[in-house]
């Protein structure tokens, strides 16, 4: 009677696939970078050293698996508002943010201008670095540098400003 060698041979090839598949997965997410959460809005510092916190001026920002949407106010001492909205898509590879704004309002009752409206759909990319736990990559549509750090993220418009934002646990 000859014996067949193939059900051992499949199983521990089954094995070695399964565990080479693993360590694949835990090393894809262990690349894959992370900015998910609601933050809050803690203050904006103005290159005088003005600084303005709620509920002078006061945002949310929310980033899924997938959506971004951004959403800050601010109040000036006559009760004149300034506001900006953003809703877009995104991705976040270890080199690269990429983002297609769906919509942008912008209302400055402030500067006394005219609400603007984008619904344009654009997309645009820029490069994206990761130190430790730190993400780190500017606005492709505005001016802005942000950088991902624990639960906060710091937002610079050089020469404007600073913001500080705390993620909500």
């Amino acid at each position: 009677m000859k014996r067949s060698y193939f059900p051992q041979y499949f199983w521990a090839l089954s094995g070695v696939l399964v565990v080479m598949a693993l360590l694949f997965a835990l090393s894809a997410s262990a690349q894959a970078p992370s900015i998910e959460g609601t933050y809050t809005l803690l203050s904006r510092q103005f290159p005088d050293g003005t600084l303005l916190s709620p509920p002078a001026i006061m945002g949310l920002f929310t980033y899924t698996k997938t959506h971004m949407n951004f959403n800050i106010v601010r109040k000036d001492a006559t009760g004149k508002c300034s506001s900006f909205s953003v809703g877009a898509t995104y991705t976040l590879t270890a080199t690269e943010y990429s983002e297609t704004r769906l919509f942008s309002i912008f209302n400055d009752q402030i500067g006394g201008k005219d609400i603007v409206y984008d619904l344009s759909g654009k997309t645009q990319s820029a490069p994206m670095k990761m130190t430790g736990g730190r993400i780190e990559f500017k606005q492709p549509f505005d001016p802005l540098s942000l950088v991902f750090k624990g639960n906060k993220i710091t937002v610079t418009a050089e020469g404007r400003f600073i913001d500080v934002w705390e993620k909500v646990p």
